[in-house]
């Protein structure tokens, strides 16, 4: 679809209604915007899926025929201007969501796989108050002074972070350094560990589809 900053794809339910919950979904390395909404039906009824479409090549850093939202290094160390231009595109997109949707939205969830989930994750703390909550497949914390890992920026959302034990793309060692440090600072987080690779497993899928859920009805209840 055209008409934004970035590419897309909109999975609605059969009645969309006002106050529906939105999640906003982030596609791994190399990938599509089609590639998530297969997590649709997984997901709370009458959640309306937005899929974003990353805004560099994954070509030219070798990382096949799609999409990227940032350059990766080694271990929890990216490139941080592809980060920063992909946060600030994402920044455009959310401030254009309302004109996408047929209905007004409800709370704002923005989560992803792999890259998708480092990419929410650093939004979400460069950007406190944004976002409802955070869902971070498999992902890892980036470490670099332009994502803060503070009391402030930690604190602004609840986190949902699913890892695999037995992941080989972002080992589980990785996921775990980047929660400590979350924990550190007082963050709402919700962790789940499945013995899978670098994949997201229906058993991790349905914890998440419960995390929104308490997330929403929080939000609803408190006005927020």
């Amino acid at each position: 679809m055209s008409g934004t900053t970035l590419a897309y794809e909109l999975g609605l339910p059969d009645n969309p209604r006002n106050g529906a919950p939105v999640a906003v979904l982030l596609h791994g390395r190399g990938s599509h915007r089609g590639d998530l909404q297969g997590l649709r039906p997984g997901l709370p009824e009458g959640t309306i899926v937005v899929t974003p479409e990353a805004p560099h090549p994954g070509g030219p850093w070798g990382y096949g025929p799609g999409w990227a939202w940032y350059r990766y290094v080694a271990e929890d160390r990216v490139i941080e201007d592809t980060l920063i231009e992909s946060l600030e595109a994402l920044d455009r997109f959310l401030a254009g969501l309302d004109d996408l949707l047929p209905v007004r939205p409800g709370p704002l969830f923005l989560g992803g796989f792999s890259q998708g989930g480092t990419t929410s994750l650093a939004y979400a703390l460069t950007r406190p108050g944004r976002v409802a909550g955070v869902l971070n497949f498999s992902g890892f914390l980036v470490h670099t002074p332009a994502v803060p890992v503070t009391p402030e920026s930690a604190g602004s959302a609840p986190i949902f972070w699913g890892h695999g034990t037995g992941d080989p793309a972002i080992p589980f060692a990785l996921g775990q350094r980047g929660r400590c440090a979350l924990d550190a600072v007082g963050a709402d987080l919700t962790t789940g560990d499945y013995e899978i690779g670098h994949w997201i497993d229906p058993m991790e899928l349905g914890d998440a589809k419960r995390w929104i859920e308490g997330v929403a009805k929080h939000v609803r209840a408190t006005g927020g």
